[in-house]
């Protein structure tokens, strides 16, 4: 039978208050129910003390606190954790934890799977079956916070939240845009907002409207410097071009007085490493807010491609360096449970996409008309 009540895992506080006010409550309480959860790490009502016995009853019998079941836990030798998360009874996605002296990074999905087909990346090589909820987002932050030894008044067990975990947040943009307004609340999980990072492989349209609804770091996954090579490697690429996926990206920082977009690019072999292509990369990039985090290739079974050789990357980097663009390699980390960057594949049953051959159908984007939840 299903559970018909709300989960308030995800509600961002307006829409809460919104929901006690429709059942003749105060708006107070949305305050008090949000210390509860995000402060305490409280999810039985009834030991909400402050809360009327009463007003606990009602939210006993209309709603309830659910967190994402976990399937597996894997730890690797290096201190990264990747959890497998129920999504049903037969799918699953993923969550990892990073840890790296003072810093801590929780790196989450909003999708089950994914649709955007990207080569390189084995979570796209699984298809997609669906968006996860608000409340599946939220809860991987609060569900890894208990799993990390979580007590109350202590929200720095996470540093840095990175939503570059299974999926493209942005096409599921109805629910990741809640989900963000909770993890930024002040007396929600009060994550900074250049500490909760969202990264897009470049759905421009949603692009736009990000820089209306929140403020929060960018990422952009680019990995090559010349449409050609782009749309081969990021399918998105077709249909929202280098030239246009940049103009949102400043459009991005203007509206946000952010500091700077970070572009990731992933070192495949003899693909997109080339001094030249560094050099490309520079040109396309100078003079803008932008940074380049370089990620050695991560491999998964069946993939065509090979990481970039170590003094390749180094030249690479080098290059980029000397074009007047900052950039970073990023360190790997979790390989050996397959929890790096690129190796998240859950459990996934692909119901919205066909193939053809080698050729792979593309489900439709969410539309962003309406108002969100």
């Amino acid at each position: 039978m299903t559970d018909k009540r709300v989960n308030l895992l995800g509600l961002p506080r307006p829409q809460l208050e919104e929901w006690i006010l429709e059942r003749g409550g105060k708006p107070f309480r949305a305050r008090q129910l949000f210390h509860w959860l995000y402060r305490r790490g409280v999810t039985q009502f009834d030991e909400m003390t402050d809360l009327a016995k009463a007003f606990r009853d009602q939210l006993n019998a209309e709603a309830h606190v659910s967190l994402p079941q976990i399937v597996t836990r894997q730890n690797a030798t290096d201190g990264t954790i990747k959890w497998m998360l129920r999504a049903d009874d037969t799918q699953a996605f993923e969550m990892v934890y990073i840890p790296d002296g003072m810093r801590s990074t929780l790196c989450i999905s909003s999708q089950v799977g994914c649709a955007m087909d990207c080569t390189f990346c084995s979570t796209a090589q699984q298809g997609f079956n669906r968006n996860l909820t608000a409340a599946e987002i939220v809860g991987q932050v609060f569900l890894a916070q208990q799993e990390l030894g979580f007590q109350a008044g202590d929200n720095r067990l996470i540093s840095n939240v990175v939503l570059m975990g299974m999926g493209e947040p942005l096409a599921n943009f109805r629910n990741v845009v809640p989900a963000l307004r909770v993890l930024l609340d002040e007396i929600g999980f009060d994550f900074s907002r250049r500490r909760l990072t969202l990264s897009t492989s470049g759905l421009v349209p949603q692009m736009y409207k990000l820089a209306e609804e929140t403020n929060v770091a960018l990422a952009v996954s680019l990995h090559a410097p010349d449409d050609e090579l782009r749309s081969q490697l990021v399918p998105i690429n077709r249909l929202h071009p280098i030239a246009e996926l940049l103009q949102a990206c400043w459009h991005y920082i203007d509206e946000q007085n952010g500091r700077s977009v970070t572009f990731e690019y992933v070192m495949l072999d003899g693909v997109n490493d080339s001094p030249a292509q560094a050099r490309a990369l520079a040109r396309l990039l100078k003079g803008h807010p932008a940074k380049v985090n370089l990620i050695p290739f991560n491999p998964f079974p069946g993939t065509q491609y090979r990481r970039s050789r170590p003094e390749a990357i180094s030249a690479f980097l080098d290059q980029v360096l000397k074009g007047g663009v900052m950039a970073t390699v990023r360190r790997t980390r979790g390989d050996d449970i397959d929890a790096a960057c690129g190796q998240l594949v859950g459990r996934v049953i692909d119901r919205t996409t066909a193939r053809l051959g080698a050729k792979r159908i593309p489900i439709a984007l969410e539309p962003l008309s309406g108002s969100l939840p």
